[in-house]
């Protein structure tokens, strides 16, 4: 098994002791950033998503895989060079206004890191107001929200409102997700997509960024 192999299997695995050794190991020896990350971390979360949307693997699974895949690249982001990070497209995160949930969103954030999103999360109880300053700071190509709670789900719509007002609609697409949601739900209040989960959500993420 290679090196790189031996990453991708300790973050299947879930074991971020042994992310950390063989990725300090792998770049101690020379190799380049991007293949640790390309070749080996986010490997071994290909191996995780295909197995959860089969319902092979659970949501604390899952869990522990983004979590030993974010403890290679604490070490490997340092690293990677200018031109590197400006690959990533931006993803901006946030449970609507009135929602304090944050179990759904963090999972999400971390499928998304390990998916390659430079992925900025403003936290729980977000406001529109506070979603449109976001978007003028970080000018992302996507902001996600979500929502767990029927009473809050129409903060989605009044967030979508506001950057309309603001004059950045046209600049980000907007994915939705959440229990209580649904696709004809997203599409009324005028998301460009609905997220069934937290793999969806970066193989949509992934497909919009590709037609730009």
């Amino acid at each position: 098994m290679s090196d790189f192999k031996k990453v991708a299997e300790a973050v299947f695995e879930g074991d971020p002791e042994s992310v950390q050794s063989l990725t300090q190991q792998l770049i101690d020896g020379g190799a380049a950033p991007m293949d640790i990350v390309n070749n080996g971390l986010l490997a071994g979360m290909d191996i995780v998503a295909p197995k959860f949307k089969a319902g092979e693997m659970f949501i604390p699974e899952v869990m522990m895989s983004a979590k030993a895949l974010a403890e290679g690249m604490k070490l490997v982001k340092p690293l990677l060079s200018t031109a590197d990070s400006a690959g990533m497209a931006t993803f901006l995160m946030g449970t609507v206004k009135g929602d304090l949930h944050d179990i759904g969103k963090n999972l999400v954030v971390m499928i998304l890191e390990s998916g390659g999103f430079n992925v900025v999360d403003l936290g729980v109880d977000i406001s529109p107001e506070q979603f449109v300053e976001a978007v003028k700071e970080h000018k992302p190509q996507i902001v996600g929200m979500c929502a767990l709670l029927t009473t809050t789900m129409m903060a989605m719509k009044e967030t979508i409102d506001a950057l309309a007002a603001a004059g950045l609609r046209d600049s980000v697409k907007i994915l939705v997700g959440g229990a209580p949601l649904y696709p004809e739900f997203a599409e009324k209040i005028g998301a460009d997509g609905y997220c069934v989960d937290a793999v969806a959500c970066k193989e949509m993420a992934t497909a919009l960024v590709a037609k730009h």
